[in-house]
């Protein structure tokens, strides 16, 4: 077990189980953002007051979990957290959750705060306003900002070195536009990183499901094979329990469908940012040769 600096009780109710008594396995989940949430106000944060004051909002980007233990119908659980890496843009937990300080499930987060469009937005009130490009570059170099100034740092610094070695005129703006798509490229993967995996959850879970309904309902006609009739009655139940796989698998494909979608736009939008940018800058680059 990991040492935690907090911890937060939770009771399993029967809404927290399945068929077999025992607590579903994405139910834990919802424990983790419970303790997560309590971690937060117990530090004298709050996810509404952190969105509205500081324009931050937690952003899943990855979750390792191992199951090692099931937790049952009215057990006691504690969920831990211990904060493992604080960077400017992530964060990085650990938790696990305990019965009886038994490890049942462990669990490593790593959040990404949702500030690409806001650092974007920021960076081009920044440079429009006309300041010197310079003083910028040095500000950009060492704030290690969002995307877009990269982009910006990335052009600025190939431009200048050329212009200091005395390259042409021509060299030296293929230079720089060919250093900031590179680095328009890394950035655009990074935003589109993890888009394949909603994609494939979107797609692939009601297949899972109605292979899960298929298979029930096989099932629930081969339990007629001793009766003598067969009636709505003694059929309906196994049906219905055989539907309720094709739910689950609705369950989990439709949000993921719809995030992607989301989030694809999201991405496009910046692109479109992006690449606007890079020939704006590159034409006010090109009246400097």
């Amino acid at each position: 077990m990991r040492a935690a600096a907090f911890r937060w009780p939770v009771r399993v109710y029967y809404e927290d189980t399945d068929a077999a008594g025992v607590v579903y396995y994405a139910n834990y989940l919802r424990f983790l953002e419970r303790a997560r949430t309590e971690w937060l106000a117990s530090l004298g944060f709050t996810l509404t007051a952190l969105e509205a004051e500081h324009g931050v909002v937690f952003v899943v980007h990855r979750l390792d979990i191992e199951y090692r233990r099931p937790a049952r119908l009215y057990d006691a659980l504690d969920v831990t957290l211990a904060p493992t890496a604080i960077g400017k843009s992530r964060l990085v937990t650990a938790q696990d959750v305990l019965r009886a300080d038994h490890c049942l499930v462990s669990v490593l987060k790593l959040f990404v705060l949702k500030r690409a469009a806001r650092d974007t937005d920021r960076f081009e009130d920044e440079f429009w306003k006309g300041g010197d490009l310079n003083e910028l570059f040095q500000r950009a170099s060492q704030n290690r900002g969002g995307a877009l100034e990269r982009v910006f740092s990335s052009g600025f610094r190939e431009y200048a070195k050329h212009r200091r070695q005395g390259t042409s005129s021509a060299a030296t703006m293929d230079s720089a536009r060919r250093a900031m798509r590179a680095s328009y490229q890394r950035e655009i993967d990074a935003l589109e990183a993890n888009l394949s995996g909603l994609a494939t959850v979107g797609s692939v879970s009601p297949y899972v499901g109605l292979f899960g309904t298929v298979w029930g309902i096989m099932n629930a006609f081969r339990g007629l094979q001793n009766v003598s009739q067969a009636t709505l009655a003694q059929v309906a139940p196994g049906i219905a329990e055989a539907l309720i796989a094709t739910a689950i698998g609705l369950f989990a494909a439709i949000p993921a469908v719809v995030a992607y979608n989301r989030y694809t736009h999201d991405v496009d939008r910046l692109a479109t940012r992006f690449e606007t940018f890079i020939e704006e800058f590159t034409n006010i680059l090109q009246r400097q040769v």
